[in-house]
């Protein structure tokens, strides 16, 4: 049931040939997108620990 070497070898192939089609990124494009998910993920976060903190809140208010 193992592969043959030519099923590894059409595998690999294969796969060069998708890795050639990828556009990768450049440095200033990397940038931009790495600080544009850093504050996003911020501002996410700090919305998630005011709703938390709200409900938290709203808890604790009405079970005493």
């Amino acid at each position: 049931m193992g592969e043959s070497s030519t099923e590894k070898k059409g595998f690999v192939e294969g796969l060069k040939a998708e890795f050639k089609k990828i556009i990768w990124p450049n440095k200033a494009t990397l940038g931009k997108q790495a600080v544009a998910v850093t504050i996003i993920s911020v501002i996410l976060g700090l919305i998630i620990a005011l709703l938390d903190t709200v409900i938290q809140y709203a808890i604790n208010f009405i079970t005493m």
